[in-house]
Order: structure tokens, then C-alpha cells, then sequence
């Protein structure tokens, strides 16, 4: 049996200015494990007085963790929140029952040339954690465990694998790493997680003889551990857990059922008018937001 269930290869997508390459959800899967969004960004470079504007928009049922390479965002949120994150930090964001985030370039770093590159993925919640509280958590890339082995160096940004467990605040058993392999090295992938995959943001990887190319991801079949050769290094994304049921992915919003997509939408449509009441509050600092698309 191949070690290998089957192999995305993403769609590049605009985001106004800048490309990402899309992976979840595909046509071939809707989900690995709790991770049903997953954007590579970039690397996109911007000249002075660029950058990335992405304007409030809200979430309901789901978690986004956002991690960069190169660049720095400035995330915002209902909460009051304001948090820079640099290459190697986390942000965790809890949807819960409802939040308004926006992520922009801070005006430092627009002030000259720069570069953006990362990832940035949802993780779809528990149904009975669909209506918490929302939550914000930053984690500085100092406090994430890093595991090494010859020729690799793996980072643990949320979830657990290989003997360490990251402090970000994950309610599903969750698998999320990033690892760089030299040149001739070898990564061996437990079977401790229900459902993994991988991604290659730079390089390539052999699995099981399969060559995955960078921009590729290999869903990996379950109870079998696996070998990850780099032939001449690669940059790595490790990602899955354990299903949380079938989510309903719709625009910005994941839930169990319909009834809550359709009432989230309801309310996002009218968040254009100050005195409606809408769960998700306002950003402070902040006066633009996105529409609710068309259906």
C-alpha cells in the first residue's frame, strides 16, 4: 500500500496585489484533520508604500493561525487586540461564536522595499466549541519547542509531534509543524496522528518514491509511518489531527450546520449600518470592513 493517498497541487488565487497558492480545500480533499484552510503566501515582494491590506472581515467555528517566513503583519480584532507578528511567531486566533480581524503591512515596514512570504490556515473547532468565547493568543517564536535531528530541524507550532507539544491553546488533537531538511537529509513521520499531511514550500521531498514538488502537498495514508527524504533540502509544512466531523465551509465562516452559516451571514450584512446590534463587534482603529459576497 502506498504511503500516499493523493498529492494537491494548489490554484493561485489574488488577494489584491499579492498571489497565495490555495491547498484545503481541494477538489480531492475537503479537510485533513482539523485544518480545513490552508494559504501559502507568496514570497510576493512589494516596493515602498506597498503591502497586504486585508480589511475586517469576520469568523465564526474555527481557529486561523497565521506564520510567516519573511515580512511582519499587524493584526487587529473585536477584542481590542493589536499584535505585531514577525517570522517564527504564532497568532492564534479563537473564532468561537464570533470575531472581526484585520490583518495589514504596519507602516514601518511599508516605509521601504519588502518581502511577504507564509502560511496562513483554519482549523475548524469542536462542535461543542463552536460558540465559545473568541480568543486571541501570540506566541513568540522563542517559545515554540524546535526538535533536531541530523540534517533537520523541526518547529512545533501547534498541536504535539515528536516528543514536544507547543503552548498554542489547540482544542482537537492537532498536528502543525514546520521543518527545513539540508541537503541529503531524512525526517521520519510518525502514525501517532489520525490524519497528516505534507506540504513543500520550497524544495522537494520524496516519499515512499513519489517526488513532491514545491507548491505540492501529500496527503499521507493513515497507520503508516513515513520517511521523508530531501535530496537537495526543502522547507516543510507538517499539518492534520484528528476530523472534527464534516464542517461546513462557507466564505469566512465554518460551522456543523447551515442554520448557523445563514444567521452569521444575516448578521455580517447589516454590519454596515453603526447601530446594528451584530455578535462579532468592531475593530477598534478601524472604519473599512468587506461586504458579505454574493451566495
Amino acid at each position: 500500500m502506498s504511503a500516499i493517498e493523493h498529492v494537491i497541487r494548489g490554484r493561485t488565487t489574488d488577494l489584491g496585489g499579492f498571489a497565495v497558492r490555495r491547498l484545503l480545500p481541494s477538489a480531492a480533499t475537503a479537510a485533513v484533520g482539523p485544518f480545513v484552510f490552508v494559504d501559502h503566501m507568496g514570497p510576493a515582494q512589494f516596493t515602498a508604500g506597498a503591502g497586504i491590506d486585508v480589511r475586517p472581515h469576520p469568523h465564526i467555528g474555527l481557529a486561523t493561525v497565521t506564520y510567516l517566513f519573511e515580512g511582519e503583519f499587524l493584526h487587529r480584532d473585536s477584542l481590542g487586540t493589536e499584535q505585531r507578528i514577525a517570522p517564527g511567531d504564532v497568532n492564534w486566533m479563537i473564532a468561537g461564536r464570533g470575531i472581526v480581524h484585520s490583518e495589514r503591512t504596519p507602516g514601518g515596514v511599508r516605509a521601504a522595499p519588502h518581502r511577504a512570504h507564509g502560511v496562513q490556515t483554519w482549523v475548524a473547532l469542536p462542535e461543542a466549541h463552536e460558540d465559545a468565547p473568541p480568543a486571541f493568543e501570540h506566541h513568540p517564536a522563542h517559545s515554540l519547542p524546535r526538535v533536531e535531528f541530523p540534517g533537520a530541524t523541526v518547529t512545533v507550532i501547534a498541536g504535539d509531534a515528536f516528543g514536544r507539544r507547543s503552548p498554542v491553546s489547540v482544542l482537537s488533537p492537532t498536528l502543525y509543524c514546520t521543518a527545513l531538511l539540508a541537503a541529503g537529509a531524512a525526517l521520519q513521520l510518525a502514525a501517532e496522528h489520525e490524519q497528516r499531511a505534507v506540504y513543500v514550500v520550497e524544495g522537494a521531498v520524496t516519499i515512499d518514491g513519489a517526488v513532491i514538488e514545491e507548491g505540492a502537498m501529500a496527503v499521507l495514508a493513515g497507520g503508516v509511518e513515513v520517511v521523508l527524504h530531501a535530496a537537495a533540502g526543502a522547507r516543510l509544512m507538517l499539518l492534520g489531527g484528528a476530523p472534527v466531523g464534516a464542517p461546513i465551509v462557507h466564505w469566512n465562516f465554518v460551522a456543523s450546520s447551515r442554520e448557523r452559516i445563514d444567521r452569521a451571514r444575516e448578521e455580517w450584512s447589516r454590519y454596515g449600518d453603526p447601530a446594528a446590534r451584530v455578535r462579532f463587534g468592531r475593530v477598534p482603529g478601524e472604519t473599512e470592513y468587506i461586504p458579505l459576497p454574493a451566495r
